[in-house]
């Protein structure tokens, strides 16, 4: 049994402890790059389709070629049947700018085209265990702590080039939070705009559960669309649930009945802890979970979203 796969798109199989980067790739320079991160599950790329789009989309916020999705998707199911079908993964795809010295002079004057082309990118698909953090969270919930990001939720849509709604290899800050987080006690973190708004996690999406109503901020706020979260809509809305994507207070996540963190590889984590607060759970806990997993198994074909 591999403990790690590594596929890059000429559809070559790699050595996963041989070097692979150069090391002025642009991506461990400045992390001036991309990434997915997709759960294989029965030798299958969970919600694959989902996390290409966002992938082109953040890509595209980033002025990089456009992804050839069709060597991406190859690269993808050719590592995820490589990892097999006993366990669990977590597969990454990578997309960086490529080499520093790989750059070409930019003219004067260029458009956003014009800088795609002149990029040489790098461009890779790892697996690798999925963390021992997850089956914890999955099964006993989290403690969360919330933690000020000190932006508005204007800031994504008055300066675009902050690149809020894309999911950048630019994740310092992130885990940082996280360190803090530890160091408080808890194992997770919510971030808040000035506003005292609801944003996101330092990995993961929002969910508050009123009754028979879910809530999500909006992107528009300046979070990252959630592949897991929009699976759990889907699904969710085909078993009668009212789904919703609305602004949220920090006063919300104390007054739901209860709150999640959804990401592609824990998939549904439940508060069960907010800054010291216990949070019990829900009677519809484990119909909200079971949601989450139909609703990522049945997301991975072409034109399910």
């Amino acid at each position: 049994m591999v403990d790690r796969v590594l596929v890059t798109l000429d559809g070559a199989d790699r050595d996963p402890d041989a070097p692979l980067l150069y090391a002025d790739d642009m991506g461990a320079l400045r992390g001036d790059g991309v990434f997915e991160t997709v759960l294989v599950r029965s030798g299958v790329a969970c919600a694959l389709e989902f996390h290409l789009g966002r992938l082109r989309r953040s890509a595209q916020a980033l002025d990089l070629p456009d992804p050839e999705l069709g060597r991406w998707r190859a690269a993808v199911e050719r590592a995820a049947e490589q990892w097999g079908t006993e366990r669990e993964g977590m597969l990454r795809m990578i997309y960086t700018r490529g080499r520093d010295g790989d750059q070409p002079a930019a003219p004067a004057k260029v458009t956003s085209g014009d800088l795609a082309a002149l990029t040489r990118p790098t461009a890779y698909v790892l697996v690798a265990p999925v963390p021992a953090r997850v089956v914890a969270a999955r099964a006993d919930g989290i403690a969360v702590q919330t933690l000020s990001r000190g932006i508005s939720i204007d800031l994504a849509q008055a300066a675009p080039w902050q690149l809020l709604g894309a999911k950048t290899l630019s994740y310092a800050t992130n885990m940082a939070a996280l360190r803090f987080a530890h160091r408080m006690g808890a194992d997770d973190v919510i971030f808040t705009s000035t506003e005292n708004r609801v944003l996101e996690g330092p990995r993961s999406t929002v969910v508050i559960a009123r009754d028979r109503t879910l809530l999500t901020p909006p992107a528009k706020n300046g979070v990252l669309p959630g592949v897991t979260q929009r699976a759990l809509f889907v699904e969710a809305g085909k078993a009668g649930w009212d789904c919703r994507y609305e602004s949220l207070y920090t006063a919300d996540l104390l007054t739901c009945d209860s709150v999640w963190l959804l990401s592609s590889i824990t998939l549904a984590a439940r508060v069960n802890s907010l800054d010291g607060l216990r949070m019990s759970a829900p009677e519809n806990a484990a119909e909200i979970i079971d949601l989450v997993d139909r609703g990522v198994a049945r997301s991975g074909a072409v034109g399910d979203w």
